[in-house]
């Protein structure tokens, strides 16, 4: 058996906060000696969108994720709000949404995969609104502001935009 002293895990960043939860709590139960990471390794993106999901399931009937079928952050969050026993749906566009889905609801979340573009999800919440669904209301539980700056040696030789007016 490996020496028990000398184990560590890492958790993929797109991971189902309960379920990487579950599982770390399982690994410090039979390794207690085991090492994570010294920070938290799910994406904050994925992270927010999650717990925004929990908080609005008790408010909708259906939800509406706008992402890619091979975006795991996308189908965490469909499977997130099952979780709670709200019906979910993982879609490209409102192409792909089904008028099925929407008989007998009268409230429908949408949220979108942390790269899903944000366009998608204005048409979407457009084509809801066409159908029916006319009253709109944001929840924002955590504002994102974090900014990647790119490394110094690329920021010199990113082109700059230059407008010249005629005067």
């Amino acid at each position: 058996m490996p020496d028990p002293a000398r184990i560590s895990y890492l958790t993929q960043t797109t991971l189902s906060l309960d379920e990487t939860r579950d599982i770390v709590k399982r690994l410090k139960e039979r390794f207690p000696l085991i090492e994570g990471p010294p920070a938290q390794d799910i994406c904050y993106a994925t992270e927010n969108r999650q717990m925004g999901v929990k908080a609005v399931a008790p408010f909708c009937q259906l939800l509406l994720v706008v992402g890619s079928m091979n975006s795991s952050n996308s189908k965490r969050l469909v499977e997130v709000c099952e979780n709670t026993g709200v019906r979910s749906f993982l879609v490209d566009d409102e192409g792909d949404v089904n008028p099925a889905w929407l008989q007998d609801v009268t409230t429908v979340a949408v949220t979108a995969g942390a790269s899903a573009p944000e366009h998608l999800v204005q048409n979407l919440v457009a084509w809801l609104r066409q159908n029916g669904f006319n009253s709109l209301e944001e929840v924002e539980l955590v504002e994102e502001d974090v900014h990647f700056s790119l490394p110094g040696e690329l920021q010199a030789s990113t082109p700059r935009l230059t407008t010249i007016s005629l005067s």
